[in-house]
């Protein structure tokens, strides 16, 4: 039981529909209660017309707990908050519901996109080594044949000692996967025009403009954020750069590639191409990209997945104790910071 004078802070949870199931369990649910008061069933879904009970919490609560298809927080939505002085982000980018508005209230606000990063630089990881094994390839080849040839033979440069790997972007994502190929004979390039050299000495990585990223590297893997200044930035000229056989991999946004300079290289078969993201981002019906044997399209899995929000969850409900306890966030968002992040 809590003492009389209950000065946990009150939170609100506030995601898409059947978000919440996903990302919270049983424990989680009752470490929230233990740190906030707070009904951890109830979570709002809209805000702008809350139902009563959500208008109800809204207006009491210090802090929002938000996951993907949290609702925009706009200058009304505040108003109808008037105590409301955080919000913990259970996901990677804010850019979805946290507005100017926000920041001109001066709220604190935390991601746990560092968390998030992890399953993706693991994907990511796991498609660089494939594509230099040209698992694609092998398999496709390995049908077809079955027992009347070997497609050993086709595979001769195929392999993961002494390849290059240029790295798209220093980001969260793009550090950790710089971490994690740091155990293979691999060569890594880096494009990041906000890293200097000292730091990429720090990550034992050589920066080089992007044209002569995707002209040396057998494998170019995008980890840029989506801003206005990147979007299209491997385009046709950085596609044609970049050698035959070489493979394009995609874990940020579909609108960093430009797609429809993309598929003439993949539907000539003179690049691969590793898609967990498009633009737009559910392909059309008739897209090639469905069914190119030299493609590997997957729906946006490489974030968190299954028990890997519980990943997010953990992070989140750190912070929310820091929070309750006076300290400020492990891992806030700093608004001149949006600029260049996801």
């Amino acid at each position: 039981m809590h003492p009389t004078t209950d000065n946990r802070p009150r939170v609100l949870l506030a995601m898409g529909p059947g978000v919440a199931e996903r990302l919270l369990s049983d424990r989680h649910r009752t470490r929230l209660e233990a740190l906030a008061r707070t009904d951890s069933r109830l979570v709002a879904h809209e805000l702008a017309t809350p139902a009563p009970e959500v208008s109800a919490a809204l207006a009491e609560a210090e802090l929002l707990l938000t996951c993907w298809g949290a609702p925009p927080l706009s200058a009304g939505v505040l108003d109808a908050a008037p105590k409301l002085r955080a919000v913990v982000h259970a996901a990677g980018s804010v850019k979805h519901h946290i507005t100017d508005a926000c920041w001109e209230r001066g709220l604190a606000v935390a991601s746990t996109a560092a968390a998030n990063a992890l399953p993706v630089a693991e994907y990511t990881l796991a498609a660089i080594l494939f594509a230099n094994k040209r698992v694609l390839h092998a398999h496709r080849r390995y049908r077809e044949l079955r027992a009347h040839g070997d497609c050993l033979r086709e595979l001769d440069r195929a392999g993961n000692y002494g390849r290059t790997v240029g790295v798209v972007g220093a980001s969260r994502i793009g550090r950790r996967v710089i971490e994690l190929l740091r155990p293979f004979d691999l060569r890594v390039l880096l494009y990041d025009p906000y890293v200097e050299e000292a730091d990429a000495a720090r990550l034992g990585v050589r920066t080089v403009p992007l044209d002569v990223l995707c002209a040396r590297s057998d494998i170019v893997t995008v980890h840029a954020p989506e801003v206005p200044a990147t979007r299209h930035m491997i385009g046709a000229r950085q596609l044609a750069l970049m050698p035959d056989g070489s493979t394009l991999i995609n874990t940020a946004r579909g609108s960093l590639v430009d797609e429809g300079a993309l598929l003439p290289e993949l539907v000539s078969g003179r690049l691969d191409a590793v898609l967990d993201v498009t633009d737009p981002e559910l392909p059309p019906v008739d897209s090639p990209l469905y069914d190119l044997p030299n493609v590997l399209l997957t729906p946006h899995v490489a974030g968190s997945l299954g028990g890997e929000l519980h990943r997010m969850a953990d992070r989140a409900l750190d912070e929310v104790e820091r929070f309750a306890a006076g300290r400020p966030f492990a891992d806030p968002v700093h608004p001149t910071a949006l600029g260049q992040s996801a």
